[in-house]
């Protein structure tokens, strides 16, 4: 039988068991303790790649932005507060954004920009469920369409978004000059 109401957004949408976090939309109260978060991904990012090389004003270079995005109607910024005992701690973040595809159908995309749980969250469904939610908000802004960025030698994160089912259909080369 068919759900005639949508699951609470506190229920894991594949076992319908609770959710490994809570989800929320971000405020300018975040900021603070989304910063680190978003810097230990860009730190990460950088082990993969030296080309990633993080700069050395990339604190107030990701408040900047998380603050900027917060306010913006085409991002998105998620914050990841645990359950249970860590019950209000903020323990991941997402940014995303809607654009447009001016060459293919469908003509709005939402891209996945960065994703962040603490290692001690991870591997617990928590990954999954936070792809799954930004999808539902990406899609109730009009995506047709759910990409995602991660630098190109993480296979941790390729194998992670293949399970989550998405397949590469760019490639993104660079060079230093």
């Amino acid at each position: 039988m068919k759900r005639s109401t949508p699951l609470p957004k506190e229920t894991h949408p594949e076992n319908r068991t609770p959710a490994p976090v809570h989800v929320r939309r971000a405020t300018e109260s975040d900021v603070p303790a989304l910063v680190p978060l978003l810097v230990r991904l860009k730190r990460l990012n950088e082990e993969f790649d030296p080309m990633l090389k993080v700069r050395p004003d990339v604190e107030g270079q990701a408040e900047s932005i998380l603050r900027s995005e917060i306010q913006n109607p085409n991002a998105l910024v998620l914050a990841a507060e645990g359950t249970g005992p860590d019950r209000g701690k903020v323990i991941g973040v997402v940014r995303a954004a809607i654009r447009e595809r001016p060459f293919y159908m469908p003509e709005t995309e939402g891209i996945i920009l960065d994703i962040y749980l603490l290692p001690l969250y991870r591997r617990h469904g928590a990954g999954q469920y936070l792809v799954e939610h930004t999808i539902g908000e990406l899609k109730e802004r009009g995506a047709g369409i759910v990409t995602v960025e991660f630098p190109a030698q993480n296979e941790i994160a390729g194998r992670f978004y293949a399970k989550c089912g998405f397949r590469p259909i760019t490639a993104h080369h660079a060079r230093i000059l």
